[in-house]
């Protein structure tokens, strides 16, 4: 229930105000504000303010402390006013701005601070009202207030201490007791709770905090009729009670009367724009009537501006929780548990969220304290079974569903977990006993119903499963879902035109019920007639026009059919339908992507992200958008904030990894790697760059000792046997390099092993046996384009070009456009004399702008052909791009010679002929530095 000012901060309300008062009131206000003379004084304003805020006319309180403001705007008379008055409209935050505004500016410390604590209390920040007042003098309200902190966090005797000791000052103050009346609430005296209401009430039968304090007992008492009335009371005593309007829709919301809530709600609103327990309220609504987006879009509002209200971070873990995203979820049950965290319902939300993310351990230990024999109630144990099932621990989970139906005998949701536990293990004649069990139990329960038919369609007892889902149709003749069911079963048993009647039957009763569209839809298409299925969507679209489901089935049928343009079409129409939506907004930006529309991904994940900032999916798909525009460093960023969202996600924070290496951070992406394998020891592609970096650095020792553990935990892989190969590679240790890529390819034959293993067998002066390996791949593989490229290379390495270029123009027939097969295609012509080499060179560039081969072939062409001065162009941004390749610095010393610039060549070559030595072309740069020191 939430916490509300008390009586002496709210203001004690005297009488309806009458119509014409209100009139008068208005054209004083309009009157003072829109003509320059007889302009009335800060203080006649203020007791204005004070006049209609007494008769409940809180907005126009407002308007006047406001003119009061502009009159006079240092003064703190006003500014604790105004606190008052934004109290009175449930606007806490503004309310607590405008009390420490009041204190700044020098007002009395007991009621600015009596002020500040009723607003902080309101937030729901008791531990920060205690604080900021710890000091405060002796002020009946500021204690009052003090008590209601005290008592919301179960500090009950400092509170009935701070209670009595306002009432030692003021024997019958209404917000002490009717702080004791909540205290005794607490303590399970109900009947002394409400003695202490009806004795506020005797005094004053329009106290609202008493009336508001009633209401909720009569609530508690179950007689929602009597709260209602209540509440009516307080309107009638305040009309702009924001509060009252909030605690109706609470009430309508239990009574499943959302209109009554919605409208309630609207007028909440109206009273106090902005307010934080409307906005609350208004996503409870939306979340209980089925609309978790508005809620999550309410919440994210709400919390924006006050980001400690617990009350909605555990709304919003429960939001995030249904539509499936777990991570976040998690993340607001721990935060909301950091300062609850004795609150057995949030743990028990926390480890729904772990089991929904697959994080099963983590639940396990979530829930193990109170899975103790003497504790644990039926629900705990369920949990812990949904978690054993996750984790495919079938029997333990059976015994766990077992144990909390007898806590629970009358629970159908758990017989149908016991079902499905025996099911899965195997045990399929006592599962279906305990899904019949659970049908018997509640004849309605649509979970158990549905679980019951589709496990005896898996057993393909299709007689069994039809009369189950004609036993929940006699239960349910009414709903949809019976006869959707029944109409899946009649597919299965090949009865389509009764199938077809099933499904026509549940539109009929729901015409907005879009599984039996699917249903009819599918029917059409194992009968082969696309068309058809088209048509049952777009009819069923054209009575829901605002459908996405049918959307996405109009989209997922043009995909079957290869049409990208009408796939992109039905997404944009999906996601136009609500375009802050995170669900279809995604499906299109995905697609945007599939099709190589990089920049309307790009603008629509940006302004998807205004409203779901830390949504998984969208971070990936923006990062996915950066890399195809080649914003590696914004993609980075985008997966850094992935890997927050995700905080125990080893491919969120691979990616980071990934990106940081190809940026050649390699300090920051080794942690990186080490963090994910702290997350997940055995993350196959984080090991294997991990032993890359040592390899680097020369720490080859420990490169194989990370191999090694990769193949105790994949035996059955060949990663950590190729990664074992690639590493003794890197020691110049081919033969047993070759014994590990065998082992690999044993356990999975690639075309990368192929090539690995063709180039072990050289290095190790075994080329006949490398011809004749890749040659039997190639006749059982004759379209590997990467094979067939690869071998071009092998006599490109020979010097055979005649032969690679052919292999190479078969390539490209295959492969039109592939830039390393061009790049490799112009060396060749250049070798050959062929006067396409240019040209060829000039398309792989194209293809290729940033890679650095792909330049130093182009470069090394230009020289050859005369144009030095575009070849050192091409050449020195090559070499910025790979500093520690020999052969392009030497390509580029050339270039620089023949152009003229014999000096800045001499400089290359020093610095080139200073290091190692081993490349291709090392001789060549010895005798051009000759010929420079000759003067040549």
């Amino acid at each position: 229930m939430p916490i509300r000012s008390n009586a002496v901060l709210s203001g004690r309300v005297a009488s309806r105000l009458a119509a014409g008062l209100v009139a008068a009131a208005t054209v004083t206000v309009l009157s003072t504000a829109l003509t320059g003379c007889n302009q009335p004084t800060a203080a006649e304003q203020r007791a204005q303010a004070a006049k209609l805020r007494s008769q409940g006319d809180f907005k126009g309180a407002l308007i006047v402390l406001k003119n009061a403001l502009d009159a006079e705007p240092g003064s703190a008379q006003t500014r604790y006013q105004l606190a008052q008055t934004y109290l009175d409209l449930g606007d806490s935050t503004t309310a607590e701005k405008e009390a420490r505004q009041a204190l700044d500016r020098g007002y009395q410390r007991g009621p600015a601070l009596a002020a500040l604590a009723a607003a902080l209390v309101m937030e729901g920040q008791h531990k920060k009202a205690l604080d900021e007042t710890v000091h405060a003098p002796d002020e009946p309200a500021l204690q009052a207030a003090r008590g209601d902190a005290l008592l919301a966090l179960g500090r009950n005797d400092e509170a009935r201490a701070a209670y009595e000791h306002v009432l030692a000052q003021r024997p019958e103050d209404p917000a002490a007791l009717v702080g004791l009346g909540r205290l005794a609430i607490v303590e399970g005296h109900a009947d002394t709770a409400h003695g202490y209401a009806d004795r506020v009430l005797a005094r004053d039968a329009r106290n609202v905090d008493a009336l508001m304090f009633k209401a909720d007992l009569v609530r508690a008492g179950e007689r929602p009729g009597d709260a209602l009335a209540l509440y009516d009371r307080v309107l009638a005593a305040s009309p702009q009670h924001r509060t009252a309007h909030v605690e109706k829709a609470y009430l309508a919301i239990g009574l499943r009367q959302p209109q009554l809530a919605q409208a309630e709600l609207d007028l909440a609103a109206k009273a106090a724009p902005g307010s934080l327990l409307v906005g609350y309220t208004q996503a409870l609504l939306d979340y209980s009537t089925g609309k978790p987006d508005a809620a999550r879009d309410v919440l994210y509002r709400v919390l924006k501006a006050v980001p400690d209200h617990m009350p909605s971070v555990l709304l919003a873990g429960t939001v995030n929780l249904r539509l499936g995203s777990y991570y976040q979820a998690e993340q607001d049950f721990r935060r909301y548990l950091e300062r609850n965290p004795a609150n057995p319902h949030a743990r028990k939300l926390l480890a729904q969220s772990l089991i929904g993310s697959g994080h099963v351990a983590e639940a396990r230990a979530v829930l193990e304290p109170m899975l103790d024999a003497r504790q644990a109630d039926a629900q705990v144990l369920g949990l812990a079974a949904d978690a054993d099932m996750q984790s495919r621990r079938f029997g333990h989970a059976a015994d766990l569903y077992a144990r909390a139906s007898a806590l629970d005998a009358a629970s159908a949701p758990l017989r149908t977990g016991l079902g499905l536990s025996r099911l899965a293990s195997g045990d399929t004649d006592d599962a279906v006993r305990e899904l019949q069990a659970a049908t018997t139990l509640d004849k309605g329960a649509a979970d158990a119903g549905e679980a019951l038919v589709q496990a005896n369609l898996k057993l393909g007892r299709r007689d069994a499963a039809l009369d189950a889902a004609l036993a929940l149709e006699r239960a349910q003749a009414d709903r949809p879902l019976p006869h959707a069911l029944k109409g899946q079963v009649l597919a299965a048993q090949g009865k389509p035109a009764v199938a077809r009647a099933s499904f026509a039957r549940a539109l009929q009763l729901d015409p907005t019920y879009f599984r039996a569209a699917a249903g009819l839809s599918q029917l059409a298409l194992d009968a082969r007639d696309t068309a058809r299925a088209r048509q049952v969507l777009l009819d069923f679209l054209g009575r829901n026009k605002t459908s996405v489901e049918a959307m996405g089935g109009l989209a997922v049928l043009a995909e079957r059919e290869r049409d990208a343009a009408q796939v992109t079409h039905w997404l944009e129409e999906a996601a136009a339908v609500d375009p802050r939506a995170i669900g279809p907004g995604v499906d299109l930006c995905a697609q945007y992507l599939r099709t190589g529309r990089t920049e309307k991904a790009l603008d629509l994940a940006r302004r998807l992200q205004v409203s779901h900032p830390e949504d998984p999916d969208l971070l990936d798909l923006l990062g996915k958008a950066q890399l195809a525009r080649g914003d590696v460093q914004g993609a980075l960023e985008s997966y850094k904030q992935l890997a927050q969202a995700l905080p125990r996600s080893a491919p969120a924070l691979m990616q980071v990894a990934s990106l940081r290496l190809v940026l050649n951070n390699t300090t920051q992406a080794e942690d990186d790697l080490k963090s994910v394998l702290a997350i997940q020891p055995d993350f196959p592609s984080a090991q294997v760059e991990l032993a890359g970096l040592y390899v680097r650095k020369g720490s080859h020792d420990l490169a194989l000792m990370i191999a090694e553990r990769l193949q105790r935990q994949h035996p059955q892989g060949a990663a950590g046997y190729q990664l074992q190969g690639d590493i003794l590679m890197a020691k110049h240790q081919p033969v047993p390099a070759l014994a590990a890529y065998d082992r690999a390819y044993t356990l999975h034959a690639t075309n990368e092993l192929v090539i690995k293993i063709d180039n072990a067998l050289r290095q190790a002066g075994r080329e006949p046996d490398a011809e004749s390996r890749l040659g039997k791949w190639l006749a059982a593989h004759p379209d590997d384009v990467r094979a067939l490229a690869y071998r071009a290379q092998t006599w490109i390495g020979a010097g055979d070009f005649k032969r690679a270029a052919a292999q190479l123009e078969d390539v490209l027939r295959r492969q039109p456009g592939n830039p390393i097969a061009l790049n490799n295609l112009a060396t060749c012509y250049q070798a050959l004399g062929d006067a396409r080499a240019l040209a060829t060179a000039e398309a792989a560039l194209r293809g290729a702008p940033q890679r650095a081969d792909v330049m130093d072939t182009l470069g090394w062409i230009l020289v050859d052909k005369g144009d030095a001065g575009r070849a050192v162009t091409v050449l020195r941004e090559a070499h910025a791009l790979a500093p520690k390749a020999r052969d392009i610095r030497f390509h580029l010393a050339a270039a620089l010679a023949a152009s003229g610039d014999k000096e800045g060549a001499r400089k290359e070559l020093e610095s080139l002929l200073a290091g190692d030595m081993r490349f291709a072309q090392a001789d060549d740069a010895r005798k051009l530095m000759a010929r420079l020191k000759a003067g040549g």
